[in-house]
């Protein structure tokens, strides 16, 4: 099969290939039956998806008619749960094969093919979870949640601890105003456990048979393969080391914003940052590669009675100060977060994502629980499955992409901020920074030909 006749993609983009098939988008949705499963394609089959997309689907209910992941010698989760699967090393040939028999997908790739394999799935009416962080590109967070508006199907990104007890009740704490108004917010974590800021051995090694090299840079620039350079790295590239690259990867932004932000991003609601800044860099990073650590601050305006707030991220082993009021004996662990407010202070230790604890120690006897300001969920992997199957609404999962698309694109503003420097305003209508013009060329990316997939 060529090229040029595989999936026919430009038509597919454009129309959403309902000239191909003779359907609307909407119409390419199975109609479930009451005995009927819901079919799921896994992108990606090893990793994240092995240890959760799959078991914990197949647990569920679902069937699996195809996988695909870019390296054969991954498939084994895939196989062992739905022998009679097909197996592909290419989405765009899978999607071709079977999106007729497709009911939704799971995305658990490196971070740029979120979006491809993501709009391309809903583009044909086709439910979506798609791991954290939701895209590569800032623009692409922006089109995820426009198709959520546009074909409204079933979307969920993957960042597991949204559905979370604890996560729940530090909402609850921020939005009870236990600690008044908040002013500040710090949140630290251990990541990157990968390499970065470091130059790339040069030279090519043979690429092995199991390795779909052209299908595994997918939409980013054409790059020789690699698997053991000459200094000990083991993998370059895959299968963990990708997320330190900037084509490839989001850095330790993208590898734990989603999580560990998403508490404070949850209560405020803040939209996305008037202006991003990279406080410390140590350095910027390499021409390929993000920078060991740093500090960045997202600048939140203000909205109706919310005061503006302050988001500062650490990583790489930085932290802010201890908080004074923290009794001598507890120390900060490699992953928290820290609450300024005007009335008191709040931590949670050892991640942001664990129960909080206001400060000073009276504080939180004084206030005790808050009020739920939230609904608790049944399970965030459920929630998806729900809606998939029609028990619930298609915008029921609370990590959908009305949410997860502003939350993602907030914090890929501090990826542009790590690549570029200093202070950048950002203006959301336009989606441009307006004081440095060098930023938006990293609002967007180049495509590499057969992988630029727009909505029509």
């Amino acid at each position: 099969m060529t090229e040029k006749s595989l999936f026919s993609r430009r038509d597919f983009v454009r129309a959403s290939a309902a000239a191909a098939w003779g359907l609307s988008a909407a119409s390419y949705a199975r109609v479930l039956g009451s005995n009927a499963r819901l079919n799921v394609a896994f992108i990606g089959v090893d990793g994240i998806a092995g240890s959760q997309h799959i078991p914990i689907l197949a647990d569920l209910g679902a069937a699996c008619p195809c996988y695909c992941d870019a390296d054969s010698e991954r498939f084994g989760p895939g196989a062992s749960r739905f022998p009679d699967a097909k197996s592909y090393t290419d989405y765009r040939r899978m999607y071709d094969k079977h999106m007729k028999e497709i009911d939704a997908v799971m995305v658990g790739t490196p971070d740029h093919h979120h979006y491809p394999a993501t709009i391309l799935a809903m583009m044909s009416g086709k439910h979506a979870y798609t791991q954290k962080p939701l895209t590569h590109t800032v623009w692409e967070a922006r089109q995820l949640a426009l198709a959520q508006q546009k074909y409204k199907v079933a979307t969920q990104m993957g960042n597991q601890g949204h559905a979370s007890e604890d996560l729940r009740k530090t909402i609850d704490y921020l939005r009870s105003g236990a600690i008044g108004d908040l002013r500040e917010a710090h949140i630290w974590t251990n990541r990157p456990i990968w390499r970065q800021g470091l130059t790339v051995p040069a030279g090519a090694q043979p690429i092995p048979a199991n390795m779909d090299w052209e299908a595994w840079i997918g939409p980013a620039p054409m790059r020789a393969y690699r698997r053991d350079p000459a200094d000990g790295w083991g993998g370059l590239y895959h299968p963990f080391n990708w997320r330190g690259f900037w084509d490839f990867g989001c850095g330790a932004l993208g590898d734990m914003a989603c999580h560990e932000v998403d508490p404070v991003y949850w209560a405020m609601n803040p939209g996305v940052p008037t202006a991003v800044e990279l406080i410390k860099p140590d350095p910027i990073g390499t021409a390929d590669m993000f920078q060991p650590n740093g500090i960045v601050k997202f600048e939140f305006a203000a909205a109706g009675d919310r005061p503006a707030f302050d988001l500062y991220w650490y990583e790489g082993g930085l932290k802010p100060d201890r908080p004074d009021e923290l009794e001598q004996e507890t120390q900060l662990t490699d992953e928290g977060a820290l609450y300024l407010g005007t009335k008191g202070k709040m931590i949670a230790l050892p991640n942001a994502r664990a129960a909080p604890r206001l400060l000073p120690q009276s504080l939180h006897d004084s206030v005790g629980s808050p009020a739920q300001m939230i609904e608790r969920s049944e399970g965030h992997h459920q929630e998806w499955y729900s809606a998939c199957i029609g028990e619930k609404p298609y915008d029921h999962p609370k990590s959908n992409f009305a949410y997860a698309g502003p939350f993602s694109e907030s914090m890929l503003l501090g990826c542009v901020a790590q690549k570029v420097g200093g202070r950048l305003e950002y203006d959301s209508k336009s989606q441009r920074f307006t004081n440095n013009d060098e930023a938006n060329r990293f609002v967007t990316k180049a495509y590499r030909e057969g992988w630029d997939f727009r909505m029509s």
